[in-house]
């Protein structure tokens, strides 16, 4: 015991190592990072229902709107990896909290906006950077401190966040849009965003030992890491570390095609291209919202399957199903909701990011420590592979009319992504205690 507190005064703890509570610790703190990730989940649901909108306000193609949600999503993905590594250098709570600071500006700027270039700063720069610090690169940290067992359940419970936030705002933020303009519902997305701030800085810790704690499911106390100086230089030694290996750019790959059929395709157009087929825009963001539901399900059902199951064999199953899903999306658009669109809804729901959870736990099994700067830039090819088709998607509309051929495109990819999930090869040496992948 003398030794467990020694420990903890070194690592700069409040105290010595203190019982555990009935209910641990962690468990409060991933409720705070699931309750912030759904509260700035808002920006992440608005930019499908701006298409339309700035289009007609401002007569800017839809190629340009699309370029700026791909500058998003890009800045997103390239982000993300710094983002971890500056969490381990300056903390968690300091991190997001500047991040959610960063996209309530860019976002409330927008309302004032005059120029397609503008746009491409605003929500394209500043909304990018702030929410690639957060990102996914948040809940990979927050799950690789304060837990050892559980750690597949509570990446799914947290990668659930997202899609919580888009049942909450897509509604509301679409009713905005089609009532009120696309001026409110930027404003709704910038105050949902300071909102968060507050409560990340009050109940957010960054480390089990700043409480006197061992991680959850861990056999003994494990101090607090002194700060990692040089972020930048970290990431990017990691990212050359693991560019020499394999899984790396399997799982890259795979990443890629996940953020092309989701974020970049379903997430930005599904909205403009329903409307196309004469669907109310409120009822197509129900069903963008519905599909929320069902990746929370599918995400922590994932979770659990990935703390029970071989990792890649799950990533390919998740993507041939996705693909399957896609090829028959744009058969089923219409003026209305028919039954044959709700099976569709609640498949490609469950399957939604269903991939994330197998995903970090491959990145984990593969890179040790190193794991969540790894998973960020396997996350940046994800928001690479969404910008392109964001991009393309918008493009494909003004020369083709429509958005088909990038639903069946999609599909063919998700079809190769599974072909490289199982390629992955699984490493026969000891992983890291209690990881349970």
């Amino acid at each position: 015991m003398t030794q467990t507190t020694d420990l903890s005064a070194r690592s700069g703890s409040p105290g010595p190592l203190r019982r555990p509570p009935r209910v641990h610790r962690a468990w409060f703190v991933a409720a705070v990072t699931f309750v912030t990730i759904t509260g700035a989940a808002a920006f992440a649901s608005l930019p499908g229902l701006l298409i339309e909108p700035l289009h007609e306000r401002f007569d800017w193609s839809r190629g340009t709107v699309g370029f700026a949600v791909s500058v998003n999503l890009a800045l997103y993905g390239l982000t993300a990896p710094f983002a971890a590594a500056l969490m381990d250098r300056f903390g968690i709570r300091r991190v997001v909290a500047v991040a959610l600071t960063v996209i309530a500006v860019g976002s409330g700027l927008t309302v004032f906006m005059t120029a397609s270039w503008q746009l491409i700063l605003y929500w394209g720069v500043l909304v990018g950077l702030g929410s690639g610090s957060m990102a996914l690169a948040f809940a990979a940290t927050v799950t690789n401190r304060w837990f050892v067992r559980r750690r597949g359940l509570v990446t799914g419970i947290l990668t659930a966040a997202g899609a919580s936030g888009q049942l909450v705002f897509l509604p509301l933020l679409s009713w905005l849009v089609e009532n009120h303009g696309w001026r409110p519902a930027a404003v709704t997305v910038a105050l949902s965003a300071l909102a968060v701030v507050p409560f990340v800085w009050l109940l957010l810790r960054d480390h089990p030992a700043d409480v006197g704690l061992a991680a959850y499911g861990a056999e003994g106390f494990t101090p607090k890491p002194e700060p990692v100086p040089g972020a930048a230089r970290r990431a990017v030694t990691v990212l050359f570390r693991a560019a020499r290996t394999g899984p790396f750019w399997l799982l890259a790959g795979t990443f890629a095609i996940c953020g092309a059929s989701t974020n970049g395709l379903v997430k930005t157009y599904f909205i403009p291209a329903a409307h196309d087929h004469h669907m109310p825009v409120t009822a197509a963001a129900s069903l963008l919202a519905v599909i929320g539901v069902f990746d929370v399900v599918g995400t922590i059902a994932s979770g659990w399957f990935t703390d029970r199951f071989e990792a890649r064999r799950l990533l390919a199953v998740y993507y041939a199903l996705r693909g399957i899903s896609l090829l028959f999306l744009p058969v089923l658009l219409a003026p209305s909701v028919h039954p044959p669109m709700l099976f569709f809804i609640v498949f490609y729901g469950l399957d939604w990011v269903a991939t994330v959870p197998p995903t970090i736990a491959l990145c984990r099994e593969h890179y040790g420590d190193d794991s969540a700067i790894v998973f960020g830039w396997v996350l940046a090819s994800h928001q690479v592979g969404a910008a392109v088709v964001a991009f393309v998607g918008g493009m494909a509309r003004d020369v083709f009319g429509s958005y088909d051929v990038v639903w069946y495109a999609s599909g063919a990819l998700c079809a190769v992504a599974a072909l490289m999930a199982l390629v992955i090869r699984r490493k026969p040496l000891p992983r890291l205690e209690g990881a349970g992948v």
